[in-house]
């Protein structure tokens, strides 16, 4: 299963480019060590998303969240992810060419290693609706 974009999986984002930010999601699945835990996984990447800060931040990039997954209300047997990351970025250039970047490339072992499934999708923002009016009934 992959983990990192491709070169042709970047010629795809560049084109469906509608211009602006871009927010990315991560849905991350670590590694098991010998124990059935993840913590050296973790750690791992841990220590990729320091050396993730130091290409990213430079181009504009910011971290939205990060955290644990938790308890999965709808999904799958096996949809459930260990960690979420969001990141916006500011244009999909932006996000290539840190990704091209042979001093990022020299760090990405650690994400690599670090899972065993990954997620990274671009999302484009919607206008949210205005609420609803009129008294909620129960």
């Amino acid at each position: 299963m992959a983990v990192d974009p491709r070169g042709r999986d970047l010629k795809t984002f560049l084109a469906d480019d509608p211009g602006g930010p871009v927010v990315m999601l991560n849905l991350l699945r670590f590694r098991p060590d010998a124990e059935g835990g993840y913590a050296a996984a973790r750690d791992a990447y841990t220590a990729y998303l320091a050396h993730f800060r130091r290409y990213a931040e430079p181009r504009g990039a910011e971290i939205l969240y990060l955290g644990d997954g938790s308890t999965a209300l709808v999904a799958e047997e096996g949809q459930a992810w260990d960690a979420v990351l969001v990141v916006r970025y500011p244009s999909r250039r932006a996000f290539s060419d840190m990704v091209a970047d042979p001093a990022y490339q020299q760090g990405t072992h650690l994400r690599s290693g670090a899972l065993t499934e990954a997620v990274l999708q671009a999302t484009t923002p919607w206008t949210p609706p205005a609420p609803a009016t009129g008294t909620p009934t129960a």
